[in-house]
């Protein structure tokens, strides 16, 4: 039957006979012929005769004997479209079995990565990851190469830091996984495929004359394949490609001239336009339509476009009483010629769902007259017949009416029908919930998000909701919305178009205006562009004012506060007490350690990807690291710096930053006068404070985390966050104040515990800053980073076995973290054990080649074991990299001292801080 339905369905596309003579003729001309074409781009508007065109490309490139694998945007990846490839050429006899092992240890690998990652850099106490916290854990996974799309986390990484985090996540990765391939496998696995796919193809063409990719929709598919495509075929970055490979895209749009244009001389563009009135009634004639009044009304009718001709000229009217009423509708003129009303009646019913199988058929038709009239056999008969008419597509094994066809037949039956259009729409909506039903139990939200089967049906029954116009379900959608962001770009593009389908098929424009433009944010800049325009264009509740705001009139009080040591008031914060012998030592500060931690260093739960990350991909409610201690971030002001004016600390306490909250006039939305629900506004509030800080943005990102504590402040997450940008910003009293609130709503959150610690250290309190890490080290002994802070506090407190031991057990613990060895390096320098540290230093460098401080501590071990001159060059690195890093200067100074007298005795070389200022740790 399905080769019958191809026949007819060819049969159905004479004209294009240019393009396909063209595409003929290129497999009579040799590769090494100047007028050989390897790739064919086809392109124009929806309708036009793409996907058929394509499908007689690879028709003919069949009859030639070639070997095609056929690509649409049932594939949403690289890897996935290499899937598709692998099955078909399975099919033609030729099997690319190394490709589909390694295909299959992708898939392995990637899920182990994906839970890992999650679980290191998502460590929200309440169980259900934020949209900021799951987005920026993915940065590592999705914007970093790990799964499909860069383009969620455009708007958040430039391209240095993205470049920075890609190096800590490979380092990160080989602890974990097996082997380096393992690594590049997860992290970019179009680099370990790719040279496979090409072997494979080598292999191929000593067995058939041509290998012919199709990659049809490209609109979709280009999004992730052009860049692949090009790399492929331009350069032998993957291996030679054999020359009898031929490419065609198929899309909407033109080739994207700055990237193919240097490619014009072996490339053919197949711009399509509707049929002229020669092509139409060159197929009509082919069916025996030949009488001038019916072939005028044709033209009439469809405007020449491929989709509508073929439609019509299926029925083969025979006379001009068959298409004379001008005021049909357009739906009659789909189906005027089919005369049973049950194959009427199904097909209408069946461009009510956005996809059909047999299931779904059997749902759109149950109690209805076709139903009533046909039993299961006659049925599937009737499913048969609908495969077969030209405006359906077949794509997985599911059924697609062609948007042309489909959108007059839906206008129809709402406009006609209204009561039974929603009738219909909510039991279809009730079906789907059914199978989404059965598919969840048991399971949790996380675990089912990742479950394309899942997600298809909870698309599905949302749409049919929506068409519906139920009014409980905007919110719902918004927040599937925002969960859909959590995911990734590819599936928060499926949640985007889902309201432009809405819009469009329920005739809610106002709706197909939001997908559009919430589709064209995701464009732009990925699902942190979506949260934007989200908070921007619907109102959300006014935050309510957290209990633990100070007041207006206690600002000047507050303002008078400085950093300082051991605060008395600072006491009564401590949930546990120093249980130590020991009184503390005090250790001059000439013996004190570089003060810089590694970029991305920052209080977050223990994984094995913990500190591997650059401050950029730091999760939330991951306490800050964007920068180093100290360390300016691009374009902003030193993280270390006190503010000096009252207003600057008005600014940090009030968080009264002049953004602009209500950015451009909000229409008004007219979709049920949807308002964003309190707790999805405060996770699209976190979000953007976490992408802002990734910037080292924290004042902007505390505005947003205070309008999140508003609208959720029973949420601890959100307020451990505003303690750790306010130290990061070294505004310890709000620091604390926020540390405090969030440990009031959960005593147990290690994160506020660690972070907690690292503010009571820079105020110079290492007796309390210890008690408050060994709790964060309590909750979760695996904590790196809190390990590294309490090995601070050790050596504040003049216990430097102690401190070298936790520094061990985070360098065990995180073996591929620079920020780690260069601490482990430092302590071991301070005890005169120079060689060991130097070869900490080498590994740190190793790990991050861009560290500033390893440089400089390098530099200063190098020259107390006589290297001076290596010494003089690592500290010049480190100056180039930090022109103010005061302390590598001096020391740089020192050490041409010695070059210049050699009897010079060595000056105590302990004592630098960051290169941007005294750093509070």
């Amino acid at each position: 039957m399905q080769e019958l339905i191809q026949r007819r369905r060819r049969a159905g596309l004479v004209a294009r006979s240019a393009e396909l003579d063209l595409f003929r003729a290129n497999f009579d001309t040799p590769p090494e012929d100047e007028r050989h074409r390897f790739l064919f781009h086809v392109h124009g508007n929806a309708g036009v005769g793409k996907t058929f065109l394509v499908r007689e490309f690879e028709q003919i490139a069949r009859e030639r004997g070639a070997l095609t694998a056929y690509v649409d945007e049932s594939a949403g990846s690289v890897p996935e479209a290499l899937e598709v490839m692998c099955r078909q050429f399975a099919a033609q006899g030729h099997r690319f079995k190394s490709l589909e092992r390694l295909l299959v240890s992708h898939r392995e690998r990637l899920h182990e990565a994906e839970a890992a990652a999650l679980a290191a850099l998502a460590p929200e106490a309440e169980g259900t990851p934020s949209a900021g916290s799951m987005a920026v854990a993915r940065a590592g996974l999705a914007g970093l190469g790990m799964v499909p799309g860069v383009g969620p986390f455009a708007g958040i990484l430039d391209p240095a830091q993205l470049a920075q985090g890609a190096d800590r996540l490979r380092a990160g990765l080989s602890a974990r996984f097996r082997s380096h391939e393992d690594v590049q496998l997860v992290l970019s696995p179009e680099s370990a495929l790719t040279p496979v796919l090409v072997d494979e193809l080598s292999d191929a063409a000593a067995d058939v004359p041509w290998a012919v990719l199709l990659l049809d929709t490209y609109e979709q598919t280009g999004r992730f394949l052009d860049g692949w495509l090009h790399d492929l075929m331009t350069t032998d970055r993957h291996g030679l490609l054999p020359a009898t490979i031929v490419v065609v895209t198929a899309g909407r749009r033109r080739a994207d001239p700055a990237r193919w244009s240097g490619f014009a001389d072996h490339m053919t563009a197949l711009p399509l336009a509707p049929f002229t009135e020669a092509e139409v009634r060159g197929l009509l004639a082919a069916r025996g339509v030949v009488a001038d009044p019916v072939v005028a009304e044709v033209l009439r009718l469809t405007g020449g476009l491929p989709v509508l001709v073929s439609t019509l000229a299926e029925s083969r009217p025979t006379g001009p009483d068959d298409v004379e009423d001008p005021s049909v509708t357009a739906v009659d003129r789909f189906l005027k010629w089919e005369q049973d009303p049950v194959r009427r009646a199904a097909a209408l019913a069946g461009a009510l769902p956005r996809w059909l199988d047999a299931d779904v058929f059997g749902a759109v038709l149950e109690g209805s007259e076709a139903e009533r009239e046909c039993g299961d056999s006659q049925l599937d008969e009737l499913y048969g017949w609908l495969r077969g008419l030209p405006f359906v597509g077949e794509q997985a094994s599911r059924l697609r009416y062609h948007d042309v066809v489909r959108a007059p037949m839906l206008r129809m039956q709402r406009t006609w029908f209204p009561r039974g259009w929603a009738e219909r729409q909510r039991r279809l909506a009730a079906v789907f919930r059914r199978w989404r039903e059965e598919v969840e139990a048991g399971r949790d939200t996380a675990e089912l998000w990742a479950d394309e089967e899942w997600r298809e049906l909870r698309l599905a029954e949302s749409y049919h909701l929506l068409c519906a116009r139920e009014r409980s379900v905007p919110a719902q959608a918004l927040r599937d919305l925002v969960e859909a962001c959590d995911q990734g770009e590819s599936v928060a593009g499926r949640w985007t178009r889902l309201l432009e389908d809405v819009g469009r098929d329920a005739g809610l424009e106002a709706v197909a205006r939001w997908g559009r433009e919430l589709s064209e944010a995701l464009d732009a800049g990925g699902t942190h562009a979506v949260m934007v325009r989200l908070l921007d264009r619907i109102p959300s509740p006014p935050p309510l004012t957290p209990p633990d705001v100070l007041p207006r009139d206690a600002m000047d009080a507050v303002r008078r506060l400085r950093p300082r040591p051991a605060a008395e008031d600072d006491r009564d914060l401590l949930s546990a007490r120093v249980n130590r012998t020991e009184t503390p030592a005090a250790v001059p500060p000439q013996a004190r350690p570089p003060e810089e931690a590694s970029p991305g260093e920052a209080p977050r739960t223990a994984g094995p990807f913990q500190g591997s990350l650059p401050g950029a991909v730091t999760a939330g409610p991951a306490p800050v690291g964007a920068a180093p201690d100290g360390a300016a971030p691009a374009g902003g002001e030193p993280v270390g710096a006190v503010p000096d004016s009252a207003q600057d600390m008005d600014m940090d306490m009030d968080m009264d930053v002049d953004v602009d909250e209500d950015a451009g006039e909000r229409e008004p939305s007219g979709w049920w006068d949807v308002e964003l629900p309190p707790a999805t506004a405060a996770r699209i509030r976190r979000s953007q404070a976490v992408a802002l800080a990734a910037r080292g943005d924290y004042a902007t990102a505390l505005v947003h985390l205070r309008q999140a504590a508003g609208l959720a402040p029973d949420d601890s997450g959100t307020f451990a966050l505003m303690g750790e940008y306010h130290r990061a910003r070294q505004v310890y009293p709000a620091a604390l104040r926020d540390l405090r609130k969030a440990l009031t709503l959960d005593p147990a959150h290690s994160y506020a515990w660690a972070s907690l610690g690292a503010t009571r250290l820079a105020l110079g309190n290492p007796a309390a800053a210890l008690a408050d890490l060994d709790r964060a080290l309590e909750l979760e002994p695996d904590y790196p980073w809190a390990l590294i802070r309490r090995a601070r506090a050790w050596r504040e407190l003049g216990d430097p076995a102690r401190q070298l031991a936790d520094l061990d057990r985070a360098v065990l613990l995180q073996p591929d973290s620079p920020w780690a060895h260069c601490e482990r390096g430092d302590a071991l320098r301070a005890a005169g054990r120079d060689e060991e540290a130097l070869v900490h230093f080498d590994r740190a460098l190793t790990l991050d080649p861009a560290y500033t401080s390893a440089y400089a501590s390098r530099g200063v071990t190098l020259s107390r074991l006589g290297r001076h001159t290596k010494a003089l060059a690592d500290l010049d690195r480190a100056l180039e990299q930090s022109p103010s890093y005061a302390w590598a200067r001096t020391q740089r100074d020192e050490v041409r001292r010695r070059l210049d007298d050699p009897a010079h005795p060595p000056a105590h070389d302990s004592a630098h801080g960051p290169e941007h200022g005294p750093a509070p740790s």
